[in-house]
């Protein structure tokens, strides 16, 4: 029986898996390996940050899954060895017909001097909902929004939090007496989309939320609680929300699949130099942004062309670069950023809404995907 080994149970690991599993069943055997027990949406961390939901609404148990043909195996993972195709965890070593590597990309706060000490980070599960207690308590003056480097994972967070924040701090009406600046790296929010960036800075400028572009946040100094940043300048703060430095997991980087950084594809069909070995999602630098959405369509054409090799087929999917991201802009309203990410081509977004009714299809698309991987209703909000 072929066995296919898709390290990480994040949405291309996951999808990879539901679509060998409807398609090939029994006929199959994948080993689906991941060190956490369970999944959380990225827009999940948001809701529990701001006290929508508890923390455990929001957590998919990986116990849940029951596919035909799917093996979990929670364990991490030690040594990949992509041209035996083998790999080692904790719980064992797996040798692989095909090897899917859907590993992500880990988050590093102590990179950025004084982060950890003097500040918070939102973009692991345990920074996020850490959060929800820091802001309940909060209460009010500056806060500073920082991207300490490129690429991060869901562009849109950073502008996400930053609304979300005069949100909160207006609700308990405290704005007046507080700051909110942005600090991010590109000269709009959201560069593939001219569309959204201006809807964004429109929204900035109504809430007199500070857009501070084109700088890092190169360190803190937690005594003085001051932000210093790429372009020389300071920022004091209160209270600073952190998207932190990212990086290939070691143990992929210690394979010897990386260039630069990070996992290389052929943008069309996710193989990489490797016979029989794939990678989706935030591991690569296919050239999208680093968001599920991506990873869960480069998983659905690497398990597609999986499928088709199996059956003796020629494999033709191909990724096409589309995605489509949602954009909490508050009062219970959301945008559809609609982005084409296609080699060789300029990256092109459209903007959609926001609106009332984009706030049920994010509920939506949370909802189809749990249903699809985990087997189960659920809502987002409860």
């Amino acid at each position: 029986m072929t066995r296919v080994v898709v390290l990480g149970a994040g949405f291309g690991g996951l999808e990879v898996s539901a679509r060998l599993s409807e398609s090939l069943g029994d006929a199959v055997e994948v080993v689906l390996v991941d060190r956490a027990e369970s999944f959380v949406f990225g827009f999940s961390k948001l809701d529990v940050m701001f006290g929508r939901v508890p923390a455990e609404h929001v957590r998919h148990r990986y116990t849940d899954i029951v596919k035909p043909g799917v093996r979990l195996v929670t364990a991490s993972v030690l040594a990949i060895d992509p041209v035996a195709r083998r790999v080692e965890t904790d719980a064992g070593t797996f040798d692989a017909d095909v090897l899917v590597v859907a590993l992500g990309a880990d988050v590093h706060p102590e990179a950025t001097p004084g982060l950890v000490e003097g500040g918070h980070e939102f973009y692991t599960v345990a920074g996020a909902f850490a959060l929800r207690d820091a802001l309940a308590d909060f209460d009010g003056g500056r806060v500073v929004v920082g991207v300490t480097s490129t690429p991060f994972k869901c562009p849109p967070a950073p502008s996400e939090t930053a609304l979300l924040l005069d949100e909160l701090l207006t609700r308990r009406g405290v704005r007046e007496t507080s700051e909110i600046t942005l600090v991010m790296p590109f000269g709009m929010p959201i560069p593939p989309s001219p569309a959204a960036s201006t809807a964004l800075l429109a929204a900035f400028g109504e809430r007199k939320i500070v857009w501070h572009p084109e700088a890092f946040v190169q360190s803190l100094d937690p005594a003085a609680r001051v932000a210093h940043l790429s372009d020389g300048s300071t920022l004091p703060y209160d209270l600073f929300l952190g998207v932190p430095v990212h990086r290939v997991p070691e143990v992929v980087a210690a394979s010897g699949m990386t260039v630069d950084g990070w996992v290389p594809v052929d943008p069309f069909t996710l193989e990489t130099r490797f016979p029989g070995v794939y990678a989706v999602g935030d591991v690569t630098s296919v050239g999208t942004p680093k968001a599920g959405v991506f990873a869960e369509g480069q998983g659905a054409v690497a398990a597609d062309r999986i499928v088709s090799s199996l059956r003796g087929a020629r494999p033709r999917a191909e990724y096409d670069g589309h995605g489509v991201c949602y954009l909490e802009v508050g009062g219970g309203e959301v945008g559809k950023v609609d982005v084409l990410f296609r080699p060789g081509e300029r990256p092109s977004g459209a903007l959609v809404g926001p609106s009332v009714d984009l706030a049920a299809e994010k509920s939506t698309f949370g909802a189809t995907r749990v249903a699809r991987w985990f087997g189960r209703t659920w809502s987002p909000l409860g």
